[in-house]
């Protein structure tokens, strides 16, 4: 795989991963881009004891361009996009309205027990997987998953070394059903300068595991769908795929490597290889259930940079929203306010359905 950085007209890094180490993309960005340097704030709430993002900067964003406009298709000589060259295969660069903007001048913030306030010292970057406008994930080649896959471990450690990084996130969200404001394949990557409620209370959970059995958590729960295989859904030398006993959401699927690793840069090439082939058969399912495209979010869990690393374990988890053809789940009083999902479906019923999906 090779490696090209450049930087677009405002100042911003742009990332080419390309398969060919012959592959020549054009760097120069030649829009009249004025350089910004987007503000956002993060607010501690005492009441969740969790971190708020405040970026007003992103209410002017791009949202649902035609596709003659996008912002994410290749440049050519009629138009400029967000990416100079007329070509390419996977593609990062930092987003333009981004929810987390590193700014080392922003100042300390302001410490207090009811109103903590903090500059949003992170890093927030697009992630194209392919220059094919109307194509989805599903539709990439193992190859080019492969070259996904590099990138996001390559981002991973990159970001990790960022001041006030705290944790990393790569995820994916399809469907305009879902919020996509972009049709373009494309994913997201987020440096944290915070560990995510969720990481949080999962390493609370693990921890208390650990202090009770000296075992990892997220290792038994694997351990335990594999032994009761009435929620597996593909299962490899390298892989695990299954339904959660708990699941929230009508379609939902957790893909577990089989070895314990903490992170995305942790996997052998052989498990990077094997991901492939078991993630693109897994979203090929989900979609078959109800025989069109569902709306989907894809989010990789990983270690903290810095923070009980020997407790997390690297898994991605990938829900919809869709609970019937022509009906989705929409989070209403009981999921929204109280944080209590109520799942019309049970978890043994998805996993059947996606065992026989062809």
């Amino acid at each position: 795989m090779k490696k090209t950085y450049a930087r677009l007209a405002d100042g911003r890094e742009i990332i080419y991963f390309d398969e060919s180490d012959d592959a020549r993309r054009r760097l120069l960005d030649s829009r009249d881009l004025v350089s910004t340097a987007p503000a956002s704030e993060i607010r501690f709430d005492p009441l969740r004891r969790e971190w708020v993002a405040m970026a007003a900067h992103r209410q002017g964003r791009t949202h649902l361009p035609p596709a003659d406009d996008c912002p994410l298709c290749p440049s050519d000589a009629d138009r400029r996009s967000e990416i100079p060259s007329d070509s390419y295969d996977v593609v990062t660069f930092e987003n333009r309205f981004p929810s987390l903007a590193f700014d080392p001048g922003a100042g300390e913030g302001v410490t207090d027990e009811l109103s903590s306030r903090q500059p949003g010292a992170g890093r927030c970057e697009v992630l194209c997987f392919s220059s094919e406008h109307d194509a989805s994930f599903v539709d990439l080649s193992p190859s080019r998953v492969r070259t996904v896959v590099e990138a996001w471990s390559d981002r991973t450690q990159a970001l990790s070394g960022m001041p006030h990084v705290e944790q990393v996130f790569c995820f994916e969200n399809r469907g305009q059903e879902i919020g996509v404001t972009l049709h373009h394949p494309h994913g997201q990557i987020y440096a944290y300068p915070f560990i995510t409620p969720r990481t949080q209370r999962e390493l609370d959970s693990a921890h208390r595991h650990r202090e009770r059995t000296r075992r990892n958590l997220f290792a038994d729960v694997l351990a335990a769908e594999q032994r009761d295989e009435v929620r597996v859904v593909r299962r490899t030398e390298h892989w695990t795929a299954f339904v959660p006993a708990a699941a929230r959401w009508p379609l939902e699927v957790h893909l577990y490597p089989n070895r314990h690793v903490p992170d995305l840069p942790a996997l052998t090439d052989a498990e990077r290889d094997d991901f492939c082939h078991v993630y693109l058969d897994v979203l090929g399912r989900m979609d078959a259930v109800f025989g069109q495209r569902v709306p989907y979010v894809s989010a990789w869990h990983q270690a903290p940079v810095r923070f009980q690393r020997d407790l997390s374990y690297l898994h991605l988890e990938l829900f919809s929203i869709r609970r019937a053809a022509g009906k989705l789940k929409y989070l209403a009083g009981s999921e929204a306010a109280m944080g209590v999902f109520v799942n019309d479906v049970l978890p043994e019923t998805t996993a059947h359905r996606l065992r026989e999906a062809v």
